[in-house]
């Protein structure tokens, strides 16, 4: 019985093939002891429905008029062949009919099912596009669905929550038949993340010199749930960017051995992460003899004292490539170099002697010729004409090379507004046989224009409406292009601003300015030209109640770039007429020194304004560093000093103050400090004078300063010309009261 089961266990394992016949066919059967050479006469393919036959025959590796032998490789082949399309969850070559030596052979086929769509179960709509993101790089709509797929597309969405700090996060796949199409499926993927995994706590060992409260504070991305203002969540990508901190700030103490012998991650029964990382400190090392070798435009003590590390300093390699190369305030021996046309210029410091807890520097200097600014190119301003960008530039054609000036350039292109910041790329391909230098500044256009479309109730005083346009780069010249027209002209980097805001007859307010930043396209002088128009109403027309109070006003200014101290410097020249009507204004905002009410009368304000201001904030919209600093000075003629008159006091409110005089003084500062990453401190001064001519007239009841406020709520006063100073935890005018 032993050896009778042995043989059937064996004559299962011998290969066989099962070819189809007709019940027409009267050929013999194959006889698979004897191998036979047949001719391929003819072969077709059964069940491809999204396939091609004739790339299936190709591939199965079989031709009509082909020589193959039955038993033989060739049928076996091209099964494995087509298997390894995974394309088929069922592959056979059969024999269709035999007539002699010519056989018919039929390739059948089940084809994997095709993917129709895909959805998701158990997370929020607001996850679905970033897990599109994630599944379209295995899933195709229409494509092949296999167990493959299915795995890799359920592992991406698990990943992609285990990197937002859910480690638990499962996925599972929920196959479908799709009844509406022939072949195809539906995927749903049910995602269970879980709980977000929390940091119990961080443990440092090993670490006898270094605080561990230093240590985690390096690990911003990894931060246990017990510190307080921070979410605790664990992150893989974010763990292993913060070991690497955690060994460059030892890196910072002079510990240039320092390195982690292992680190532990284990979870509490709550379910908590904890973290153990076990250092090695190493020693402490120091600065010691510091030599140069290989300068000639620069003496040994000008390179010094720009590094300005001294002898027994803490070894910092940060601090050591930062002044060797790159520095924010631009103290480096690079920016020396560079700001000199020296672009090839190279640097390597050497660590010739490592002794005890000290070592010695040779920094080795390569200098080169100086470079030549040979080109520069402006791409990616599909909308900006080029000229308003090459005006803003440091670096021109024949100019010395100058890192500072590209990083200037830098700055005035992000200051225009009209381009993405974060896009703005500087490329400096060099061409070291001539010894010049191109420079290529690609920008990104971003929109500029501004569009205010706005309605509020405003109680007793019914709806209001505002609708204001502003256009930032607006292009005077092409007004009369048609072509220019899309939508509007654009590119020259002017500004024209129309607003209107209106609830009836009490409140209209009506502004429009034009600015030229570039008067003659030459220099930096800009041209602006401004007029307004407000009136406020309360009461009824032709009642005695009622009170009115407008105001007209025209300007224009000129602005130039200045040269002196540095042309960060812009100066101002602005002249200004305006007339205010009153109307039996009986609101107590207008009054003289002495106490009067200023409620009639016309008032006319004929002034020049003088404004220097200098600024080097980093964005316009966003300033993360810098400053803005301003100081001005709007006085009017001493007309009382001509007009013979010597009875001010003697006169009335309306008549004193027909022709307003005064000086008036505002400086304005504040200072951008980065902080961590965008927090960012501001600190601000502003102080205010409002000086008068003559004592027997005082003060001007119009051009006032207000103190108090937040600066927002108190806007509405500035129809009065009144400068706001705002001044947070204070009510308006709440100081001048107490």
């Amino acid at each position: 019985m032993r050896e009778i089961a042995l043989i059937a266990f064996c004559s299962l394992l011998i290969p066989f093939y099962t070819f189809a016949q007709s019940g027409t066919d009267t050929i013999p059967v194959l006889q698979y002891s004897e191998p036979r050479d047949y001719e391929i006469g003819g072969i077709k393919v059964t069940g491809a429905d999204f396939s091609d036959d004739n790339a299936i025959i190709s591939i199965a590796g079989l031709q009509v008029g082909d020589k193959i032998r039955i038993p033989g490789p060739d049928i076996q082949k091209g099964i494995k062949a087509l298997w390894k399309l995974r394309l088929f969850t069922d592959v056979q070559i059969l024999k269709e009919k035999t007539i002699g030596d010519v056989i018919f052979l039929e390739i059948l086929v089940q084809e994997r099912p095709r993917l129709t769509r895909h959805s998701y179960k158990g997370v929020k709509k607001s996850y679905h596009d970033d897990l599109n993101d994630e599944v379209d790089k295995y899933l195709l709509k229409g494509g092949i669905v296999t167990e493959n797929v299915k795995i890799n597309a359920s592992k991406a969405i698990e990943g992609f929550f285990i990197g937002k700090g859910y480690l638990d996060a499962r996925c599972r796949v929920i196959e479908l038949p799709d009844t509406s199409r022939v072949n195809a499926v539906l995927l749903t993927f049910d995602v269970d993340r879980g709980e977000r995994v929390k940091i119990q706590d961080l443990v440092f060992t090993g670490n006898e010199n270094v605080k561990s409260r230093k240590l985690a504070k390096q690990m911003k991305g990894t931060k246990p749930k017990k510190r307080l203002f921070a979410s605790s969540k664990f992150i893989k990508k974010d763990y292993e960017e913060d070991k690497e901190k955690v060994i460059a700030y030892y890196n910072t103490q002079g510990y240039r051995d320092a390195r982690i012998l292992s680190d532990s991650l284990w979870r509490e029964k709550d379910g908590d992460l904890m973290i153990k990382l076990n250092l090695e400190e190493g020693n402490q090392y120091y600065f010691r003899d510091i030599s140069w070798k290989g300068n000639s435009i620069y003496d040994t003590e000008t390179l010094a004292g720009v590094l300005g590390i001294e002898k027994g300093e803490v070894y910092n390699k940060e601090l050591l490539e930062t002044r060797l190369r790159f520095s924010q305030d631009g103290r480096d021996v690079s920016t020396l170099y560079m700001d000199n046309g020296y672009l090839f210029f190279q640097v390597d410091p050497i660590e010739v002697a490592v002794e005890g807890d000290s070592i010695d520097l040779e920094i080795r200097i390569f200098e080169g010729p100086q470079a030549t600014i040979d080109k520069v190119v402006i791409k990616g301003n599909d909308r900006t004409h080029e000229h308003v960008i090459r005006r803003e530039l440091r670096t021109r054609p024949g100019q010395k090379f100058s890192r500072s000036d590209i990083i200037r350039s830098q700055r005035e292109i992000i200051n225009l507004g009209y381009f993405n910041p974060e896009a703005l790329g500087i490329n400096t391909p060099v061409n070291p046989q001539r010894g010049t230098v191109d420079i290529e500044y690609t920008v990104e256009e971003k929109p500029s224009d501004q569009l205010e479309l706005s309605a509020g109730w405003g109680g007793a005083q019914r709806v209001i409406g505002t609708l204001g346009v502003s256009f930032n780069n607006f292009s005077l010249r092409n007004v009369f292009n048609k072509e220019a027209w899309k939508p509007l002209p654009q590119g020259d980097g002017q500004r024209l601003s129309l607003r209107a805001q209106t609830n009836g007859d009490f409140y209209q307010s009506y502004n429009v300015s034009f600015t030229e930043p570039w008067l003659g396209g030459k220099k930096p002088n800009s041209l602006t030209v401004a007029a307004f128009f407000n009136r406020f109403a309360f009461g009824r027309r032709g009642t005695d109640s009622y009170q009115s109070f407008n105001i007209r006003q025209a300007s224009l200014s000129l602005g130039t770039r200045l040269k002196w101290p540095d042309d960060n410097f812009v100066s101002s020249t602005a002249i200004n007429i305006q007339t205010l009507t009153l109307n039996n204004w009986v609101r107590g905002l207008f009054r003289s020194d002495d106490g009067e009410t200023v409620q009639e009368g016309n008032y006319n304000n004929f002034s020049l304004k003088q404004t220097i201001a200098r600024s080097t904030i980093n964005d316009p919209i966003f300033p993360k560093e810098g400053s803005r600093i301003s100081l001005s000075l709007q006085l009017t003629p001493p007309y009382s000093l001509f007009d013979g008159k010597d009875n001010y006091d003697e006169q009335p409110a309306s008549e004193r103050f027909r022709y307003l005089e005064y000086h008036k003084w505002r400086f304005d500062a504040e200072w951008y400090t980065p902080i961590v990453g965008n927090l960012i401190l501001k600190a601000q001064a502003k102080i205010g004078l409002l000086g008068f001519y003559n004592r027997q007239i005082g003060s001007s009841p119009f051009e006032r300063f207000q103190l108090g406020g937040d600066g927002i709520n108190n806007q509405q006063f500035g129809f009065a010309g009144v400068d706001i100073i705002s001044l947070r935890g204070y009510e308006v005018n709440e100081l001048e009261a107490n």
